[in-house]
């Protein structure tokens, strides 16, 4: 999905950015710009996040695992001024019937979430055992 060079990787993405501001429907526009993206196996720890790339860090990287598709939807929404003001949090959550662990970027009253087939979308599933939350996420603007 992204280009190869490092430049025009940013230019996508603020070219995302600017069209949520003005999106009719910015989740789906969402949805479809971030399952158009590869996803690799886990490269980041979930568990520590004094070790998450930061946003300009993550396009520099250009590798995206379950876990850094979510960070970088907290990052594509909140470096907007339309979601700029909404609350996030980041959640890993266990689904025992799976056998996987889920997750979860919750956006005021809304979860997105990954799900077993790697498609981006807003998450229902209430078999989720939390392991742990992240409500004081870094703030970039």
């Amino acid at each position: 999905m992204f280009p190869q060079d490092f430049y025009k990787r940013i230019s996508v993405w603020q070219d995302l950015r600017n069209d949520l501001e003005t999106s009719k429907d910015p989740y789906n526009l969402l949805f479809d710009f971030w399952n158009a993206v590869p996803t690799s196996a886990i490269s980041t720890d979930p568990y520590d996040d004094k070790t998450w790339p930061d946003p300009w860090e993550m396009i520099q990287q250009n590798d995206y695992c379950e876990f850094k598709k979510i960070l970088a939807i907290f990052y594509t929404l909140q470096l907007t001024d339309r979601f700029s003001e909404a609350d996030f949090e980041i959640h890993i959550t266990l689904d025992r019937d799976k056998s996987r662990y889920v997750y979860l970027l919750s956006v005021d009253n809304l979860t997105i979430g990954i799900y077993n087939n790697g498609n981006v979308g807003f998450y229902k599933h209430n078999k989720l055992v939390s392991q742990v939350q992240y409500s004081k996420l870094p703030q970039y603007n």
